[in-house]
């Protein structure tokens, strides 16, 4: 585990540097300065990932520092396809195109992390409340969804790396493991709660 949390940090120090380059059209943004938010949510997402697969995008996050690209821009612009689909229209081809496995294999992992966020949604509603909506259907300016954000960066992964995303997602599956839930709850944690349903009392109490 420790070895695990290590090149996580790596990664998202890696990270961190490329969103804070990330061109925002009235400038930096003020989630660009708030690296303690953005450290908790990277650094959770990632623990639910097997180390293959961490090692794989730390590949390609190497690999892009080296070419000069910007992982995260990429990221937030292919969002924009739902968000923003006139503005992305004139900033497609800017974008790296995506090799022809790489579609098939979005498709698939977005559909079993979609479903782990449904079933959270129905175990702890008021906490989920809080977080992004679920589907792209509901995307809507300032608002980006779950679907629509996973979508994106999983066009910035490299073929190799995605497809050990997939393996993973499939493996958790399998256990009957959400991988969601894994984030969440990493997440909760660093914000000072004891557990999931901690949390989701708690702002119960409060609605």
């Amino acid at each position: 585990m420790a070895r695990k949390e290590d090149l996580i940090a790596e990664i998202v120090e890696i990270e961190w540097n490329m969103f804070h380059n990330v061109p925002n059209i009235g400038g930096t943004a003020a989630c660009q300065e708030d690296l303690k938010t953005f450290e908790i949510m990277r650094f959770s997402q990632a623990m639910s990932w097997s180390e293959a697969a961490l090692d794989s995008y730390m590949d390609d996050l190497a690999e892009a520092k080296k070419s000069g690209r910007n992982l995260l821009t990429e990221k937030y612009a292919r969002m924009m396809k739902s968000t923003s689909p006139l503005e992305y229209a004139q900033i497609e081809h800017l974008l790296p195109p995506l090799e022809p496995e790489v579609p098939p294999l979005i498709d698939k992992s977005i559909k079993i992390v979609l479903s782990w966020e449904e079933e959270l949604a129905e175990k702890y509603p008021y906490l989920l409340a809080k977080g992004r909506p679920i589907h792209s259907s509901d995307d809507a300016l300032p608002v980006t969804s779950i679907e629509t954000y996973l979508r994106g960066e999983l066009a910035t992964y490299s073929p190799g790396t995605l497809e050990l995303y997939y393996e993973n997602l499939l493996k958790q599956k399998a256990e009957n493991i959400n991988g969601s839930e894994i984030t969440l709850a990493h997440t909760m944690k660093r914000y000072g709660f004891n557990s999931l349903e901690e949390a989701n009392e708690k702002l119960k109490a409060r609605a």
